[in-house]
């Protein structure tokens, strides 16, 4: 089953040693923006995310400390102390999808969707095609229930958390982790987007034959079944951006 820690080790993976403090605070911040940690909760204590990170936890400290410094992060002291997230997704709206593109042309926004589009539809079609476990079954019925069932304002988290749990349970840290980078390189991008009731259904749609292709072990219907989805949220983008 796909647990909390889990979804941890997909996003904080071991850092290389040249980069180590860039990269510490890249691995921190994918997990905050892809709310792997959500806002309020805190990260694991500290030997345990340098041990994930494979870093000194002086580095660590120095990370956490530049986060905080940028406000995403609280350090409390004391018996219940530790690394908060104080980070909370801006509200949806042009100014905020403005601010999104800047740092986006569309040629980046082109190669961002293709890489997407590329690692999660393997991640279904790897997964569909091995015999899945009753745990793996309930997983992934369970993250449907989640993101089609969300609060508006927690269905992109959780939207998240149901694409990665597909990768993860192919049990690949590597495709995994592709596609947690995959999913960030458009993040800032979809949050910005108003949550609609139609495109809400619309997706829950899909994602009821993107599970049920999995679940009857059908790679090429699981492959289709992403890929439709993923099609219908990149007309979607392009449609806000035009």
């Amino acid at each position: 089953m796909v647990k909390g820690s889990d979804r941890l080790t997909t996003v904080l993976r071991p850092v290389r040693a040249g980069n180590a403090f860039e990269e510490t605070v890249e691995r921190l911040l994918q997990a905050i923006k892809l709310g792997v940690v959500g806002p309020g909760e805190k990260l694991p204590p500290e030997r345990e995310l340098a041990v994930r990170l494979g870093i000194s936890r002086v580095t660590l400290r120095e990370a956490i400390r530049s986060l905080s410094d940028a406000g995403y992060l609280e350090v409390r002291r004391g018996r219940y102390g530790g690394a908060f997230v104080t980070y909370r997704q801006p509200d949806p709206g042009a100014g905020e999808l403005r601010r999104a593109l800047a740092d986006m042309d569309s040629a980046e926004l082109a190669d961002a969707l293709t890489f997407r589009m590329a690692v999660e539809c393997g991640a279904a079609q790897v997964l569909a095609a091995s015999p899945l476990s009753a745990a793996q079954r309930t997983t992934l019925r369970r993250r449907l229930a989640e993101v089609n069932n969300a609060d508006p304002r927690d269905y992109r988290r959780l939207d998240t958390a149901f694409h990665l749990s597909i990768a993860e349970l192919t049990g690949s840290p590597l495709l995994a982790g592709a596609c947690a980078e995959a999913r960030l390189r458009v993040t800032d991008l979809l949050n910005a987007i108003p949550v609609l009731q139609p495109n809400i259904d619309h997706a829950a749609a899909q994602h009821e034959a993107i599970v049920a292709a999995i679940l009857a072990e059908d790679p090429a219907a699981a492959y289709r079944a992403v890929a439709e989805h993923l099609e219908g949220t990149a007309a979607l983008l392009r449609g806000f951006l035009s």
